[in-house]
């Protein structure tokens, strides 16, 4: 590291510590040691711990202001108190001059701002942390909004994050909490996205990609990224007219219905979420507007998540046990969705899942919020100290914040009516035979380089054994039940090889006979023909035994 660099680091970590005092966060600083190598003067406060964090981080400025914002997608980590101030926060930050824009635009399109628009505002619509949106008109006549970088932004945000980095793992050494949550992990977790928000070419690209995820539903609208005019710093689009949906009046007197608005935002999400697995993770009221011929446009692909298939069945699992009050369900829904700790007291997740299931029970499908179940969740999640994954929580942020909006729309809207079919799909999808076999094909390469790697291993196993270097040792109350469980699956991954097996020669049959002409009589038998039965009524009763366990 430079002088320079470390002494504008020094500077930096002094502003931290000062402004952490004066938040009251003085004893902080005490438990990572900072008093003794900065000075500053203790001011504690009766503000509460969230409020306290959230003024801090906008003091801060930039950098600290969007890592808390995006913090505030993770109600696994952070109690109620803190995440609702979180939410809170704002980009306090006055627009940069229009001679900064200019220069900022001419070095990174190559041309003057007269050659490249017949019109650019001197004024712009919008100012935020990371840049500011300025109205233009291009010499094609083209009605576009251009988002341009803050000067020097990445630089400033780049030695931040070294900053809070090593913070993090300072409190790792110091702090238990910070060690169990592994905070370090988290920051860098939280710096990769926000990195991520300060290359505008990553956000054109995933307005192309939410054009065509969202051509099939008819009624959404994405502005058109214009890439002769778009760099890392500089973005520029189509200029959207429309009314915020929040604006009840306007949407009355031009005649849209607020209650198809309502669906449609809310069809719109799930859509994203559990048919493409992509996203719009921050839909709120300032990122979309309602268009007269009824469109609905989103607006800032800023922060866009991604979620598995196996995170998409096991979140529909979730739901529908919540629906059918099944506490097994719930918990078992809770164990494949997140890391359930070794130490786990099952009895008292047992237990707090039996009141989250009381809450619902009984209660009309139009009156529970889907997003408030989510968060439920997330709250149990950080009790038990469960790890829940990044993707999840994101999709918490998603569907709560939507939710608010359509609530708005229509107070008795209920989105688990939008949300039940896309479920019953996600369910009904794990038992189709075709995606099944096609599972199974996957997976063949697999079950051969295992077969192929037995021998090698079970000869290194016997040799460790004859040497005396193989200690087992194992403890637990129910180890037969256990062993009866590794049997029963070992019964049905053979007796699924052997399926595997069969089929393989069944349609080695059938492509012989097709090419050849030949009858398939052999021995006077109907060898493909039975072949067929034999597996058929293979299949059928390894999907029994599947149903049966109750694992699927």
């Amino acid at each position: 590291m430079g002088a320079s660099k470390r002494i504008r680091q020094m500077h930096r970590y002094r502003k931290i510590t000062s402004i952490l005092a004066r938040n009251g966060i003085g004893f902080v600083s005490q438990k990572m040691g900072w008093e003794e190598k900065f000075l500053f003067h203790k001011n504690a406060d009766p503000k509460s711990t969230g409020r306290r964090i959230r003024l801090l981080l906008e003091e801060l400025g930039t950098t600290f202001i969007k890592l808390g914002q995006i913090a505030s997608t993770r109600p696994d980590l952070f109690s109620a108190d803190i995440l609702n101030e979180l939410k809170e926060l704002q980009d306090m930050v006055p627009p940069f001059t229009y001679e900064e824009a200019v220069q900022i635009l001419e070095e990174e399109l190559g041309s003057s701002v007269t050659e490249l628009f017949q019109y650019f505002s001197e004024k712009p619509l919008a100012a935020a942390s990371i840049g500011q949106v300025h109205r233009a008109i291009l010499k094609d006549g083209s009605d576009v909004v251009v988002k341009i970088q803050r000067p020097n932004i990445l630089a400033l945000v780049e030695t931040d994050l070294e900053i809070v980095a090593d913070l993090a793992r300072l409190a790792e050494k110091r702090m238990e909490w910070a060690k169990r949550y592994h905070l370090l992990d988290i920051i860098e977790e939280l710096s990769k996205g926000l990195l991520l928000e300060l290359d505008y070419r990553i956000e054109a690209r995933n307005m192309e990609k939410f054009k065509q995820f969202n051509k099939p539903l008819g009624y959404v609208s994405i502005p058109t990224v214009y890439w002769d005019y778009s760099t890392k710093k500089v973005l520029t689009m189509d200029y959207i007219d429309g009314i915020k949906l929040t604006d009840q009046k306007r949407l009355e007197d031009v005649g849209l219905d607020r209650s198809v608005l309502a669906e449609q935002l809310a069809y719109i999400i799930f859509h994203q979420i559990l048919n493409i697995g992509h996203y719009h993770a921050d839909p709120h009221p300032g990122n979309l507007l309602a268009l007269p011929d009824g469109k609905i446009a989103l607006l800032d692909f800023g922060m866009v998540g991604q979620i598995s298939p196996y995170t998409k069945k096991n979140l529909a699992s979730f739901i529908i046990a919540l629906r059918n009050k099944s506490t097994k369900g719930i918990i078992r829904a809770i164990s494949d969705l997140g890391m359930i700790p070794e130490d786990v007291d099952i009895k008292k997740l047992t237990a707090d899942v039996e009141v989250m299931r009381e809450k619902y029970y009984d209660i009309p499908l139009q009156e529970v919020s889907m997003g408030q179940a989510i968060n439920d969740l997330f709250h149990m999640a950080h009790q038990h100290h469960i790890g829940i994954p990044t993707e999840l929580t994101l999709v918490g942020k998603s569907l709560m914040t939507m939710e608010g909006v359509v609530a708005d729309l229509d107070p008795d809207f209920s989105v688990f009516d939008v949300a039940e079919p896309f479920g019953k799909k996600l369910i009904l999808d794990r038992f189709n035979p075709w995606k099944m076999v096609k599972n199974w094909i996957e997976d063949v390469p697999d079950y051969i380089d295992l077969l192929k790697e037995a021998p090698l291993s079970i000869k290194q196993f016997s040799s460790l054994m004859r040497k005396g270097k193989v200690e087992v040792e194992v403890t637990s109350p129910q180890l037969e039940t256990l062993v009866k469980k590794m049997d029963r699956m070992s019964n049905q991954m053979s007796f699924s090889i052997v399926l595997l097996a069969l089929s393989i020669v069944m349609v080695g049959l059938i492509i012989g006979v097709a090419l050849s002409g030949v009858h398939t009589v052999l021995w006077k038998l109907p060898i493909i023909e039975i072949g067929f039965v034999i597996a058929m009524f293979m299949f059928l009763w390894l999907i029994y035994s599947i149903f049966r366990s109750g694992r699927f």
